[in-house]
């Protein structure tokens, strides 16, 4: 009976439906698992830019194919490790650059670098107080919440090497209301 219903075309109707959508899903599934990741913001130091609790996909595929860019919002780890938390930040400095924080203002090699957001002065240049070159792998970070950010500017973090980097924040999926592509 069963294998009259798959000869009978209502049967092979249903069976081309049903084997498209496993087809779909095994294909997001896979591009879900391989290009994209989910994070949660877990800092203030994003703020007021991105809130605590939001969360975002991360294109784990951008950096493959191409460098991160001067303010671009990236996820990355300290070390690289599986179990590592992911932070995230904004991308200031690049590779062969020095960053230096003087008088509260971001300097690329010495000169005043101009941001498109309004951002707090910065109270504490840390490392970059003297200037700090970056490796042709390195990558200056600081969070848009510049006064209460762990970034570049600490030993706890330091400049972020690119294989180090998860991928570039592109879409808000929470909370429902702010869901939406990131523009950066």
């Amino acid at each position: 009976m069963a294998l009259e219903f798959i000869k009978s075309e209502r049967g092979r109707c249903v069976f081309g439906w049903v084997f498209q959508i496993t087809v779909v899903l095994a294909l997001a599934a896979v591009t879900a698992i391989f290009f994209f990741q989910s994070i949660s913001m877990q800092e203030s130091s994003m703020e007021p830019t991105f809130q605590t609790g939001e969360r975002f996909f991360v294109n784990k595929v951008s950096y493959k194919l191409g460098d991160p860019k001067r303010g671009d919002v990236i996820a990355f780890t300290k070390d690289g490790k599986d179990n590592a938390a992911v932070h995230i930040k904004r991308v200031i400095g690049l590779p062969g650059e020095t960053v230096q924080i003087k008088d509260g203002q971001v300097y690329i090699d010495g000169k005043l670098h101009k941001e498109s957001g309004k951002f707090a002065q910065i109270s504490n240049p840390g490392l970059a107080d003297e200037g700090v070159k970056l490796k042709k792998d390195e990558y200056f970070v600081l969070g848009d919440n510049r006064n209460n950010s762990e970034d570049s500017r600490f030993a706890e973090v330091k400049n972020v090497q690119k294989k180090y980097i998860e991928g570039k924040l592109w879409f808000r999926i929470a909370p429902f209301d702010r869901m939406g592509f990131l523009k950066n």
